[in-house]
């Protein structure tokens, strides 16, 4: 009798991507994937003998996922320091402050039947795939195949609760004592906001009081995502606070997305507050907060190529050097960290900052622009965030907007041919057209998307006539 074939290993290549892994539970994610990505992990970062920090967020199959890659890991050597639930920036705390490489395990704002991990090397720093995340796959990939090979001494486990210390330490960064107080409606979509939003801004972890009024919208912890994904970037997924911020004649509304590492904001009105406003605010603020202690201080502040015109020129205003950047997680904290940038903002809602190891955290750009805005209403009790955020906002942007295109070279040959001489191009990321008219300045952003076949408009102008009217003629190019 001939004995069956073992079984093929999953093929790890379509699920991890540029900046992480994200897959399907079951059938690409599972328990012995996730232990042969641990053991290779800690081959990858060399953390055989030392600490790795493993957190998860609230989805079904994030304890046991957690629980493979830690096998895994510690079949290889790797002490786990097991931090349970938490968001992704809790991740990087943990990494940064126990200067420990940390894998955490969400899909971020992806539906329930996903699952993921993002990975951090010692001191919260990025891989990407181009930085370690592909010699990771190779290796985990081998592992499927034979199996992992257990160092003499495994590692230890250890659990560790750092809630309490991420709170303190974000409010260390931004002191909020002294603002007006403000009523805030927040929606945590059900994911890890929950968690982190009482420990941050209210008494949860044992700190004091603040003069904010937390108004809760889906605190409960609930990786169905029974109410709306906890996705904020799509218009649907507001709807719930825009009526909430209004109904309770709040100031503001805060959304999370899954994970909590990326936060929106709409104003009083309900209406969306850019993210290039909310980047603008916050780089302004690290600007100022630089300059009092060092007034000759050489400041770079990074911003990628599709943020609002105003916030590099709210940087420069204010006496620092914009640096702009292609899109990218992962690509963003490298240059936080080649230029020494203090901070960084993306058109995405990722906001980085140089006193939090270069790493993305949304909640602390939430609490600079209740910092910026409650300071600014403590002067002028009639102040609205509406007002006070258009004038960080002065242009009309189109958002982002994606086409289906087979033939992406053909796309950018019209393109071209139809503003040669009209604007100037560069192509750092995708295509930049940029150029002006009597109506003012106007730019348009191409670019593919890295796994499907789209093309990704975001435009600009001085008046959102001239927007329009630019926006319309390059989606007729990209869609002839």
């Amino acid at each position: 009798m001939t004995a069956a074939a073992a079984p093929t290993p999953i093929d790890l290549a379509p699920f991890i991507k540029a900046y992480d892994v994200r897959g399907l539970v079951g059938s690409q994610l599972t328990a012995s994937v996730v232990e042969a990505l641990g053991a290779a992990f800690v081959d990858e970062v060399g953390a055989a003998g030392a600490d790795v920090v493993v957190g998860h967020d609230m989805r079904d199959s994030s304890p046991e996922f957690a629980a493979a890659f830690s096998a895994g890991a510690r079949a290889r050597g790797g002490n786990i320091v097991l931090i349970g639930l938490c968001s992704t920036d809790e991740s990087y705390f943990a990494s940064g402050s126990l200067n420990a490489p940390a894998a955490m395990f969400t899909a971020s704002h992806n539906p329930a039947t996903y699952n993921g991990i993002k990975f951090s090397r010692a001191g919260a720093q990025g891989i990407s795939f181009d930085t370690g995340l592909k010699e990771i796959r190779d290796r985990a990939q081998q592992y499927l195949a034979t199996g992992i090979t257990a160092v003499g001494t495994p590692g230890a486990l250890r659990e560790l609760d750092v809630l309490a210390d991420y709170a303190a330490y974000l409010r260390s960064l931004v002191d909020l004592s002294g603002i007006r107080p403000l009523r805030v409606v927040v929606d945590a979509g059900n994911g890890m906001g929950g968690l982190t939003v009482p420990a941050v801004l209210s008494t949860a972890a044992g700190l004091p009081a603040l003069p904010l009024e937390i108004v809760p919208l889906y605190f409960e912890l609930d990786g169905t995502f029974p109410n709306h994904e906890a996705n904020p970037l799509d218009p649907a997924n507001l709807v719930d606070l825009q009526k909430a911020v209004v109904a309770h004649g709040a100031d503001l509304g805060l959304a999370f997305d899954g994970d909590a590492d990326r936060c929106f904001v709409v104003d009083e009105t309900g209406a969306p507050v850019t993210p290039s406003a909310v980047a603008a605010v916050v780089a302004l603020r690290e600007i100022r907060r630089v300059q009092a202690s060092d007034p000759d201080a050489d400041i770079a502040v990074i911003h990628n190529l599709i943020t609002s015109r105003a916030v590099a020129e709210t940087i420069t205003a204010a006496g620092a050097t914009p640096v702009r950047t292609r899109v990218g997680h992962s690509l963003i904290k490298d240059e936080m960290a080649a230029t020494g940038a203090i901070f960084g903002g993306e058109h995405s809602a990722h906001y980085y900052f140089k006193d939090f190891w270069g790493a993305d955290n949304g909640m602390l750009a939430a609490m600079h622009l209740l910092a910026e805005f409650g300071a600014h209403a403590a002067g002028n009790p009639d102040a609205v965030l509406s007002t006070f955020a258009a004038e960080f906002d002065p242009y009309s942007q189109s958002g982002e907007i994606n086409s289906t295109v087979t033939d992406v070279p053909a796309a950018y040959a019209r393109i071209v041919e139809d503003f040669a001489g009209e604007g100037e191009l560069d192509e750092l990321d995708g295509l930049t057209v940029s150029g002006g008219s009597p109506d003012g300045f106007w730019w348009f952003n191409v670019r593919p998307s890295n796994t499907e076949p789209l093309l990704r408009l975001n435009a600009e102008a001085a008046t959102e006539p001239e927007m329009r009217r630019i926006r319309d003629r390059v989606l007729a190019l990209i869609r002839a």
